[in-house]
């Protein structure tokens, strides 16, 4: 299936009007499907898989900003650092140390979102509380790592037709986002809460989201078996 340009305008021009960013998770397609949609504007594409973006990042045009949405193993940071705008899933302390010395030996600033585990499934990653209590306390995001920004938090809600469930789970990163993250970043105002993807983003931005990835609304279900 190609791209649904009907949904993506559709989509695109509701999220515009909240002020929200869409990020276009392009996983296990082909980077023709990227292009269609690139060709409409979009600039926003989102992958799970080093090898996957890594590839797909030298056959497209070099202005796409992209986002790596998946969990990232430390030793892989550096096949992505050069190129990537903004890492969402860092879900600890060792990762951050490790992209900030990717993005010194690139000589370059890494935006990275801490995630943050809100869903009851035990399958997902990212902090607690706790954590983003240590990473405040330690100070490092500010001394030590200078080739880092924090750009905010970003979290998964459960995969459940229980919505009450998945709100609850968005409004408690909500709370978290407004509580601990100033503290990560003194002096500089909140930016980015993502949030949200295809089966519940609309539920995301009621819930405070900024941002949010969404893939099979666009270029349809995924094919795994090729990925």
């Amino acid at each position: 299936m190609a791209v649904n340009t009907e949904a993506y305008k559709k989509i695109k021009a509701e999220l515009d009007s909240r002020g929200v960013t869409l990020v276009a998770v392009s996983k296990t397609k082909p980077a023709s499907d990227i292009q269609q949609l690139y060709n409409l504007g979009h600039r926003d594409f989102g992958e799970n898989y080093v090898q996957e973006l890594v590839e797909k990042e030298s056959l497209l045009p070099k202005d796409i900003r992209w986002h790596f949405i998946g969990h990232l193993q430390s030793n892989k940071v550096k096949y992505i650092a050069p190129f990537v705008h903004l890492i969402h899933g860092v879900d600890s302390l060792k990762l951050l140390k490790e992209i900030n010395k990717q993005a010194l030996k690139n000589n370059l600033v890494i935006n990275c979102l801490l995630q943050v585990h809100i869903a009851q499934e035990e399958t997902k990653f990212g902090m607690d509380k706790n954590d983003l209590i240590e990473i405040e306390k330690s100070n490092q995001t500010t001394t030590e790592m200078k080739y880092i920004k924090l750009q905010g938090l970003m979290g998964m809600a459960s995969f459940s037709d229980d919505m009450q469930k998945v709100r609850n789970e968005f409004k408690s990163l909500k709370h978290l986002f407004d509580k601990y993250f100033l503290l990560l970043t003194p002096g500089s105002p909140l930016a980015t809460l993502s949030m949200g993807m295809s089966s519940d983003y609309k539920i995301a931005i009621e819930e405070g989201s900024t941002m949010v990835r969404i893939g099979s609304l666009l270029f349809g279900e995924r094919n795994y078996t090729t990925s």
